[in-house]
């Protein structure tokens, strides 16, 4: 895990574990574009509303598409007592990194 801006915990893309618990923060049009298999998708508008959906018992990696609303996300949980991490350079970097991804709108899979 490196740290950066203000000491906010992150993860290079092909550095999240399997087993770890990935939140896309995205809007719903690009999650329908493309994400990770395993990823759940809560939007950065709804979180407040559906944090409930977040465990709070292990490690957090949250992305979006570049890492700036994933950011924001990481520091709301980690003051909040979770343990959470900023996926580096969001679903480019897990693209950009050959990671798998998926497609709900039944077409290849791309970084919206």
């Amino acid at each position: 895990m490196n740290l950066f801006n203000n000491q906010l915990p992150s993860v290079a893309a092909a550095a999240v574990p399997g087993d770890g618990f990935l939140l896309d923060v995205r809007e719903d049009d690009e999650w329908r574009a493309g994400h990770a298999p395993d990823a759940v998708h809560v939007p950065l508008s709804q979180l407040n509303a559906r944090v409930q959906e977040v465990p709070n018992d292990r490690d957090i990696y949250v992305i979006c598409r570049s890492g700036a609303r994933s950011a924001q996300a990481v520091a709301a949980f980690n003051n909040a007592g979770w343990t959470a991490a900023n996926v580096d350079g969001g679903m480019h970097a897990w693209e950009s990194a050959g990671l798998p991804m998926v497609s709900e709108s039944g077409s290849d899979p791309y970084v919206a």
